[in-house]
């Protein structure tokens, strides 16, 4: 795991789901899932945006030509926990690349962080939508 997702990880336990700097704003959660080829743990901070009861996160690995390793684990396990704040929860993922429902979800995202918009110029691929929901 990189030393700044790390330090978002930290950050984020000790401020109850808070992140200041670059994710000052934005709304956060920690997504635990299980390695496809490993098997191992694996946990990354995502941003989020809420449909319904839905929590949504989006595959972009910053605009790159390639979907993020966490978007592979998800596929392969998507039985998920997810850290919301001080809230710990199992979730099921599902992904969303049909359309028109990936576009609605995505715009979404680029209304609460513009940025996500940049990472669509980026990329020929299709960034994919992931909804996260509470099992239980």
């Amino acid at each position: 795991m990189s030393d700044f997702n790390q330090a978002t990880i930290d950050e984020f336990r000790a401020n109850d789901g808070k992140v200041g700097g670059y994710f000052a704003g934005a709304n956060m959660l920690l997504l635990h899932t299980i390695g496809a080829k490993s098997g191992q743990p694996r946990t990354n901070p995502m941003v989020y945006v809420t449909d319904g009861d839905r929590l949504v996160v989006i595959a972009s690995k910053g605009g790159d030509d390639r979907n993020p390793d966490w978007y592979y684990n998800l596929l392969a396990n998507p039985n998920v926990t997810v850290e919301l704040g001080s809230e710990k929860f199992q979730a099921r993922a599902t992904a969303v690349t049909a359309e028109p429902e990936r576009s609605r979800l995505y715009a979404k995202m680029v209304e609460h962080r513009p940025g996500f918009a940049d990472y669509e110029q980026k990329t020929t691929r299709k960034i994919p939508a992931v909804v996260l929901e509470r099992v239980g």
